[in-house]
């Protein structure tokens, strides 16, 4: 399954498997579980009518070999497509700090759209969210996105277009001045009108980004998904506050024991001031929730 074919549309099934996939590797390794070892034998589990039993048994043996996840997703470029691979590499590269949990999150919630029946707008709108919201840089990947099968060649023009005028441009108008509502606009003006490309969003797309040109594009990816259905990019839920309390007050106890050992001393005149260093800081008895 090795070579750079590309990456072509899977049956619903493949994409259901790949969910299934990503939200189990994703579970096992919160168990502080080997990535190579939450891999084997983990291609039993998938339906053996799909290709991804044999995706990731060579995700296996591609661990195994360079220690990169990564490496497997882009040597299986007709079966994952470069946005995957992209997504799993940003794993690997310290400076951006993007979690695997997070990003097999993000892969779970694509395939799970993918299943449901996507769209080009839906989808493009979900990626750019994903290297928005988590800062993955636009110029990587959207370079990756426009690998994806579900792009024909005018969506690949679009998407070299926003590559190029991301922050120069502001996100709304970019999806408002190619859609049907600002073709339509024109039209009243000018009955001859004919936009320079085809409309790649609908009416009502044209109209929610109209709306929110000039604000944060986190509210305009909010009403998408409240209005039309887009999908949500997932948020990591944050570390469990009961565990982290816990962990506060065996600190703190020990800093106790340490004190009570050290007064037990002074009482007996066997004050050791060396003893003084291993004193905890003063934050530990702060309360938590400060």
């Amino acid at each position: 399954m090795t070579g750079m074919a590309t990456c072509k549309i899977h049956d619903r099934e493949e994409y259901i498997e790949q969910a299934y996939f990503f939200r189990v590797l994703r579970e096992r390794l919160a168990q502080n579980l080997a990535t190579q070892d939450v891999l084997r034998g983990l291609d039993q589990e998938i339906l053996s009518t799909t290709r991804l039993p044999y995706a990731v048994q060579f995700l296996t043996a591609e661990m195994k070999h360079s220690g990169l996840l990564s490496s497997g997703f882009e040597r299986l470029g007709h079966y994952f497509t470069p946005f995957q691979a992209f997504i799993v590499r940003s794993t690997e590269t310290e400076a951006r700090r993007f979690s695997v949990d997070t990003a097999l999150l993000v892969l779970q919630s694509e395939a799970e759209y993918r299943a449901a029946g996507v769209t080009p707008a839906g989808l493009f709108v979900y990626q750019f969210e994903v290297l928005s919201r988590n800062r993955l840089g636009y110029e990587g990947g959207l370079a990756s996105m426009a690998g994806d099968p579900v792009y024909d060649a005018a969506w690949v023009a679009f998407l070299d277009t926003v590559r190029t005028q991301v922050g120069l441009i502001d996100f709304g108008e970019l999806i408002y001045l190619r859609s049907e509502l600002f073709a339509q606009e024109q039209r009243r003006r000018d009955p001859s009108f004919e936009p320079a490309a085809a409309p790649l969003f609908g009416e009502k797309e044209g109209k929610i980004a109209r709306a929110n040109r000039g604000r944060d594009p986190r509210y305009l990816f909010s009403a998408l998904q409240r209005q039309l259905n887009y999908p949500e990019v997932p948020v990591p839920k944050p570390a469990d506050d009961a565990t982290a309390r816990i962990e506060v007050l065996q600190a703190r106890l020990r800093e106790l024991e340490k004190r009570l050992h050290l007064l037990e001393s002074e009482v007996r005149g066997q004050l050791d001031m060396e003893q003084l260093k291993d004193l905890g800081r003063p934050e530990l008895f702060r309360d938590p929730e400060e």
